[in-house]
């Protein structure tokens, strides 16, 4: 059993670990080598070895991992393997366009309540008003709340997810929210990515990484 706690750098990776590693079984591939997967994402062969090491290594010496084996770990580790219960909050363009993309590859999202500002059919589904929010929280354990709401709202409904003990928030709205530790914060700025690649597609002689 692992005793250690899991820096979220390691978690950050793990990710990108699983999306390589499907890549390569819809090629077909059977094996891989720490230094091939490193070639691929980008992390050193060292490194690599390192993360898969806090869950118990998986690998053969001289051998490699096996793609198969190794991607059934880490669906595991990341809990892939398991449904979740969602809710979304904003059903706006961002909020819309969640709910709409198929590809996640978790076992069964299942989003049980959709909430706006304004309550009734919209685009063909079925929409509470985020007043009823809290009252539907005491009744319906929530595991992930996807937030695509305005900034003058954000906090607000963010005390409201704390309260109805939602497990995680998956934040889209553009400011930064606060709850208690306990709760896992995944905050998407759209603007930012965005800005970041405008300037590095100027400054690229600098920046560029080695």
């Amino acid at each position: 059993m692992r005793k250690t706690r899991i820096s979220s750098a390691v978690v950050r990776r793990l990710p990108k670990y699983y999306r390589h590693l499907c890549d390569l079984e819809r090629m077909g591939e059977e094996k891989i080598s720490s230094q091939q997967l490193s070639e691929k994402t980008g992390f050193t062969a060292s490194q690599i070895r390192q993360d898969l090491n806090h869950f118990g290594g998986f690998g053969q010496q001289g051998y490699g991992y096996r793609v198969g084996d190794l991607k059934k770990a880490i669906t595991e580790i990341i809990g892939l393997d398991k449904s979740y219960k969602a809710v979304i909050v904003g059903y706006g363009n961002i909020g819309q366009a969640i709910h709409k993309y198929k590809r996640f590859d978790v076992k069964e999202l299942d989003v049980v309540g959709i909430f706006d500002t304004k309550a009734g059919k919209k685009h063909g589904q079925e929409v509470k008003s985020v007043k009823e929010l809290a009252s539907f929280l005491k009744e319906n354990p929530v595991d992930v709340a996807i937030l695509a709401i305005p900034v003058e709202h954000a906090q607000e409904v963010a005390d409201m997810l704390e309260e109805g003990m939602v497990r995680a928030i998956w934040n889209f709205a553009p400011t930064d929210i606060k709850v208690g530790f306990r709760i896992p914060i995944e905050s998407v700025h759209l603007s930012e990515s965005l800005y970041s690649l405008i300037f590095y597609s100027w400054n690229i002689d600098d920046y560029k990484e080695k």
